[in-house]
């Protein structure tokens, strides 16, 4: 069985290579491909991109163009476009290709804005990395734009949230249905970037010019999943939470101990930290018949007893533990239908980062409770 360890180094993988950023001295890598399309900016995304049925790979544009050739993984066919090559290789010539439908952006978190306003404007799909903006006041600047001035007939923006594609999460979710009323939960994420890891050594990690640092970069993933579970019935309306520092160089902050309530009075918590010696992840759910816990890939399903004997156990083991080949195919087939996966909405991602910037506007102040006000735009 694997190890907490070794999932945890390859979920680190996964997302250092999900982040299409790939900091040499200045440099960001944003990729672009499609027939319907789509970008990759390492080898290691390739597979999932190559697998969906529906899409081709066109182009690789970045920055640089030692990354963008880079990121062809060696592939042949592949276009290379980056600010280096010229306006006539560059990402605005890009757009301009007729036999390009469909683009996915994953830029760092403060720019990536507008070069979806770019995309979207050019009548190409976009799929942009989360999280959806660097704030609240952006994300719903940037939706009220999409609301009003893109037809949505024509081009699609879908946010990416792999959580959200894991078949262990899909599979809980409909669990947690069949037991009643959820009691309460918890969500506890544990890890330790230390300095010198390729997940630590890019400039934009290590000196990162939007809110939360790590806790907005990553820890958007786990209020996904959290919120993924607890169902859309049942919303986060009430945070408290502290938060703090433990590593220097995992500036602003790196740690978040935290406790919600939802709209059904439910109450859990919601501990992550990128700094601590503890390890591991696991998100549980309690219900009127039973529990449900994902941990690791795997779900328990603990079922309540009578009275007269413990109850039933069952576990089930999932392979996936990134989702994203799921994902990209799950927004080729919206494309495809016409028809926006829900779980892929802007709106989501919205939520996921509102119940993110409560929490650290709860730290701030610090614990006192705070409200989910603008939940819905």
């Amino acid at each position: 069985m694997t190890s907490n360890n070794e999932i945890q180094k390859r979920r680190e993988d996964e997302e250092d290579t999900k982040r299409s950023v790939e900091e040499k001295v200045r440099g960001v890598d944003e990729n672009v491909t499609t027939g319907f399309g789509v970008y990759v900016t390492r080898a290691e995304q390739q597979p999932a991109v190559l697998k969906v049925a529906g899409l081709e790979l066109k182009a690789i544009y970045s920055r640089s163009s030692t990354s963008a050739k880079s990121a062809t993984g060696g592939l042949e066919g592949i276009d290379v476009y980056s600010d280096d090559l010229g306006e006539a290789r560059g990402y605005h010539s890009l757009l301009l290709r007729d036999d390009i439908q469909a683009v996915i952006i994953a830029l760092p978190i403060t720019i990536q804005p507008l070069f979806i306003e770019k995309a979207l404007l050019a009548k190409k799909h976009v799929l942009s990395e989360k999280p959806i903006a660097m704030d609240i006041q952006t994300a719903a600047v940037l939706m009220n734009w999409y609301n009003t001035e893109i037809d949505p007939k024509l081009v699609s923006w879908s946010v990416g949230e792999n959580v959200r594609s894991l078949e262990s999460f899909e599979y809980a979710r409909q669990e947690v249905k069949k037991l009643g009323r959820v009691l309460n939960f918890r969500v506890k994420v544990f890890m330790h970037v230390r300095v010198g890891t390729k997940y630590f050594e890019t400039e934009w990690r290590k000196n990162p010019s939007y809110q939360g640092g790590f806790l907005l970069d990553a820890g958007i993933h786990y209020i996904a999943g959290a919120r993924l579970l607890l169902g859309p019935k049942d919303p986060v309306i009430r945070v408290s939470a502290f938060t703090s520092r433990i590593r220097k160089h995992l500036p602003p902050i790196d740690t978040v101990e935290s406790i919600w309530k939802t709209k059904s009075g439910a109450t859990g918590t919601f501990s992550v930290s990128f700094g601590t010696t503890l390890t591991g992840s696991s998100y549980t759910v309690a219900c009127d018949r039973g529990s449900v816990s994902v941990q690791d890939g795997a779900v328990i399903v603990r079922l309540e007893g009578n009275g007269q004997g413990e109850g039933q156990e069952k576990r089930v083991e999932f392979e996936d533990v990134f989702g994203i080949e799921k994902e990209v195919g799950y927004w080729a087939e919206a494309m495809e239908s016409g028809k926006q996966d829900p779980r892929m909405r802007p709106e989501e991602a919205y939520r996921d980062l509102l119940v993110l910037e409560k929490i650290l506007e709860s730290g701030e102040r610090n614990g006192v409770p705070v409200d989910m006000d603008h939940m819905d735009l």
